[in-house]
């Protein structure tokens, strides 16, 4: 057992991750069961263990809305939802993975009304399936804990440049307590490099992003993603080695089978 090695919330352990990755802005909407997940965020805001800009904002469509526009301007961004939250957010996930803009989102899976139910259920980001988001679905706490700062990685690459969920079941992750192997600051800032992106919205430098396409150039676009995607396949099984390497833990690359 290591020093890092304490018996914690699941939200905690994930919330104590992000702040691992040290994003510049967290926009936070509260929905069951993710609450815990931007409650501990701001409590590390707060107490200035983490040095971000902490938003509250009126809707999760908001939520996202915010990290969009911080990912345009080169910044790395974080937020969390679940269910109907997640569905409040269509639009935007679209415009999130059109853009290629590579921000991290953890999602508490649960299940979608009616009739209403906050009990774990995969619904929500299963329908968000093809809005050219790359998804990682964990088994357990240290897993959601080690799969989100693999997933700034992944996202961020240069060849990737495609946001990422993190996708953890709802209570039975969320809530639970259990020991797990919170990660390292140093260490983790040595393996997840600092977020450059090549283009980004700056006035010195204007372009646009999200601009009007015809079909065939929309064509095009969506070609684009499709080869990130692919892509990304062989980045997750890169990343999850070099993981290993620096944490020695491994999950299995891209699936993790039962036997």
């Amino acid at each position: 057992m290591t020093a890092n090695m304490k018996v914690v919330e699941g939200s905690y352990a994930v919330a104590h991750a992000v702040m691992c990755c040290k994003p510049d802005v967290i926009s936070a909407y509260p929905i069951t069961p993710q609450t815990h997940i931007v409650e501990h965020l701001s409590q590390m805001v707060a107490n200035g263990e983490l040095d971000s800009e902490f938003l509250t904002v009126d809707s999760e469509f908001s939520a996202l809305s915010v990290l969009v526009g911080v990912s345009a301007c080169g910044g790395r961004s974080y937020s969390s939802t679940t269910s109907q939250g997640l569905a409040l957010m269509y639009e935007v996930l679209y415009n999130a993975s059109g853009m290629r803009l590579p921000l991290v989102m953890n999602v508490a899976n649960r299940a979608m009304g009616a009739p209403l139910n906050i009990w774990n259920d995969q619904q929500d980001s299963v329908g968000a399936r093809d809005a050219g988001w790359l998804q990682i679905y964990v088994e357990d706490v240290q897993e959601a804990v080690d799969a989100t700062l693999q997933a700034y990685k992944i996202a961020e690459d240069e060849d990737i440049r495609t946001p990422a969920m993190v996708c953890m079941d709802g209570f039975i992750l969320t809530h639970v307590y259990e020991p797990v192997e919170l990660l390292d600051k140093e260490r983790a800032l040595e393996f997840l490099p600092e977020f450059r992106p090549a283009e980004i919205l700056d006035p010195a430098r204007p372009m646009t992003f999200g601009a009007f396409a015809d079909p065939s150039t929309y064509t095009e676009f969506r070609y684009q993603q499709f080869e990130a995607q692919q892509k990304a396949l062989g980045k997750i099984e890169s990343v999850a080695r070099e993981f290993h390497e620096t944490f020695k833990r491994y999950y299995g690359g891209l699936i993790d089978s039962y036997r």
